[in-house]
């Protein structure tokens, strides 16, 4: 499908997640027609990107508050950080750090009762010879790819996700529908992953743990995924109820700092 926008310029980076935004200035203040066709790019790609953005923290929260209300991270025990702003975090690695967040593809925070919209991550330092990128997969073209046997046999179950598992004692724990319905789009998306999903409901142990051994391979195919090489000043702005994130930590002993919001969600995943 063609983007016939006027305000913006929209560049596919692959063929089924993921486009460059741009002829954009993201320090001042945005048109209603910017403001519309950023929802329709959104939507229609799941990560927007966005380079040369020498945002401040009052700029990020603008510019996010287009799509929703800011939320706060429900982790007890996280990787990343506080920053001097209550709605925004600090994700930063140096040569001191022993781990990074998020290594595995998940989506952000499923274990919360109403996980999160959307999250945006500004990197204002990358590493000085590439590295430290991040790769998206879609889960509505991951949905589409089942069979329809197994399709059928997904509709319906439910699984628990656990954020005692990544976050520690005291974070929540919440069940979500397997596959569940885009509020926005319509469509179908595979919503269990790797951090989050300890097992589905309605099933034995034994068969929950290898459907979703099936589905977590199936869902981060090389053939649904883009793969985002930062620079300095970018941005990845993506829609937690479609797609799943992956960071790719191989930089080290080198730098990458940036700050990152979210947008609480508008309600439950929803059975698709």
């Amino acid at each position: 499908m063609k983007d016939d926008l006027k305000s913006i310029t929209v560049k596919k980076i692959s063929p089924h997640i993921g486009a460059e935004i741009g002829n954009i200035d993201l320090t001042r203040p945005l048109s209603e027609l910017q403001v519309k066709e950023l929802h329709e790019a959104f939507h229609r790609h799941l990560v927007i990107f966005f380079r040369d953005q020498k945002i401040s923290h009052e700029d990020q929260i603008r510019v996010a508050s287009h799509f929703g209300e800011l939320g706060k991270h429900v982790g007890v025990s996280t990787i990343s950080k506080p920053s001097d702003h209550p709605l925004v975090r600090r994700f930063h690695y140096d040569e001191t750090s022993t781990r990074i967040s998020g290594e595995n593809f998940h989506s952000d925070q499923s274990c919360a009762p109403v996980p999160p919209l959307a999250s945006m991550l500004y990197n204002h330092t990358v590493p000085p010879d590439g590295g430290g990128d991040t790769c998206f997969s879609s889960m509505y073209a991951a949905y589409d790819a089942l069979s329809e046997k197994m399709k059928e046999y997904l509709r319906g179950l439910t699984a628990t996700h656990d954020g005692t598992r990544v976050f520690g004692p005291g974070t929540p724990v919440s069940v979500h529908p397997v596959i569940i319905r885009h509020p926005v789009t319509g469509r179908k998306v595979i919503y269990v992953n790797t951090d989050f999903t300890s097992h589905i409901n309605e099933v034995s142990r034994q068969e929950s743990g290898a459907i979703l051994k099936y589905l977590y391979e199936h869902c981060n195919k090389q053939e649904w995924t883009c793969r985002f090489r930062w620079s300095a000043h970018s941005i990845a702005f993506w829609d937690n109820r479609c797609t799943q994130h992956k960071a790719i930590w191989d930089y080290w002993p080198h730098v990458r700092s940036g700050f990152r919001v979210q947008l609480e969600g508008s309600g439950a995943p929803v059975a698709g």
